[in-house]
């Protein structure tokens, strides 16, 4: 019988502050994080707004040395991991440091330096190109960074699976100490690629939102009149741990993580399938893990980017796994407040559903004025609601048709 998991600790760099409690007070109170960029010149650009993460002071976190050198996706892990490392009272010394492991989920890495070299390249020559390029562009970077600061000498890996990225990070820790590799695993996801060539691409797929005048309003699952999705950066990192070992030390437990599931779409670079089967297949597969029946769950954080196709058929894909129950779950997308955060949607979403099941307040879904066609179920619309919840499954997808499903559980003894 494999072990039990639960969360002792959680830590958020995210648009709606930095750490846990300003982003979930912001995030309760329905406060939006998108707003004009301001890192770089949008002039040529359609779209010209995103969620960035505002405030954020790296040498809080780590050495001096270390927060001039490090891209920011790998700070904000390393800050967001440090948070949750001391939230949970983890101590990590020579008696356990090869039982505690690192997989984060990344979706572009450092994209921001990759410009930058390129136009130095292009300008001056290989020959002021910095020895750091690699080592700071490579996703695995922000696990390998927490790795060496904190001691973790366990498993240790990078997931790039695009948007789903963090929710598979997650669930692979979750076996990892299910399966007895490790005791402790700390996971979760990280993106910081507000850059010219990110916004360009998204761009020019049309996926993007160019609500420019009204940032705050820019994100709106579910609505009738949403544009596309907004790109947010950020981390959220979690501690797991084997349920015995956060017993025998006394540790706090957010909730339990008792289900997982992964699938393939195979249909389509880009696009679900309009039956959302992938998805109902990942979302089957995270229950019956979890050892539930579907009409156990309270809620759903959903994957809901304020694209055309993911929300109709991220909807349909409820309906057809909870039947007539789908009516009375409540579901809401808490990218409609912190944008799209790639990579690391996963993470703070995870961290989310965790403490919606500890604090009994489901975040709202902002900016659902209209309902569009087809969207018909309870979104939660623009105010945050009380409930006790057992049960919460969050859902990720990304390009590549890859699917993420995760469940969790009010902890019991």
């Amino acid at each position: 019988m494999s072990r039990r998991v639960v969360i002792t600790g959680i830590g958020l760099i995210t648009p709606l502050g930095i750490g846990v409690d300003e982003t979930w007070s912001a995030l309760c109170a329905g406060k939006s994080g998108i707003s004009e960029i301001t890192k770089f010149d949008t002039t040529k650009f359609d779209t010209k707004i995103a969620a960035e993460v505002k405030g954020f002071v790296a040498e809080n976190f780590m050495s001096k040395k270390d927060a001039q050198r490090f891209e920011p996706f790998i700070a904000y892990a390393v800050a967001a991991a440090r948070m949750a490392i001391e939230d949970s009272g983890l101590v990590i010394n020579s008696s356990n440091s090869d039982r505690v492991g690192t997989i984060t989920g990344c979706g572009l890495g450092g994209l921001g330096i990759m410009e930058k070299t390129i136009l130095d390249l292009n300008k001056k020559g290989p020959g002021r190109v910095s020895p750091f390029f690699i080592p700071l562009m490579i996703g695995n970077m922000a696990p390998g960074m927490i790795s060496i600061i904190f001691g973790a000498k366990g498993p240790n890996a990078s997931i790039a699976t695009a948007c789903a990225a963090g929710t598979h990070a997650v669930g692979e820790s979750l076996r990892m100490i299910q399966n007895g590799h490790a005791d402790a695993m700390i996971t979760g996801g990280v993106e910081s690629v507000i850059t010219m060539t990110c916004i360009a691409g998204f761009g020019a797929m049309k996926a993007l939102s160019t609500r420019n005048n009204e940032p705050q309003l820019a994100s709106r699952p579910f609505d009738r009149d949403r544009d596309g999705f907004v790109v947010g950066e950020g981390s959220g990192i979690v501690v797991l741990e084997s349920l015995s070992g956060a017993l025998e030390r006394g540790a706090h437990i957010y909730a339990e993580v008792s289900g997982f599931g992964m699938t393939g779409d195979g249909y389509h670079m880009t696009s679900p399938p309009p039956d959302g089967e992938g998805a109902v297949r990942c979302m089957k597969s995270a229950i019956k893990d979890a050892g539930i029946t579907p009409d156990k769950v309270d809620y759903i954080n959903a994957h809901g980017t304020s694209t055309q196709l993911n929300d109709i058929y991220e909807t349909r894909a409820i309906k057809t796994v909870f039947g007539d129950h789908a009516y009375k779950i409540p579901v809401s997308s808490t990218k409609s407040m912190t944008g799209h955060l790639l990579g690391a949607a996963g993470g703070i979403e995870t961290v989310f559903s965790a403490l919606a099941i500890k604090n009994s307040i489901i975040p709202p879904t902002i900016n659902l004025d209209n309902p569009a066609d087809e969207c018909d179920l309870d979104y939660v619309p623009n105010i945050a609601r009380k409930a006790n919840l057992e049960v919460v499954m969050t859902n990720s997808f990304g390009f590549g048709g890859t699917n993420a499903v995760l469940v969790l559980k009010k902890y019991h003894p």
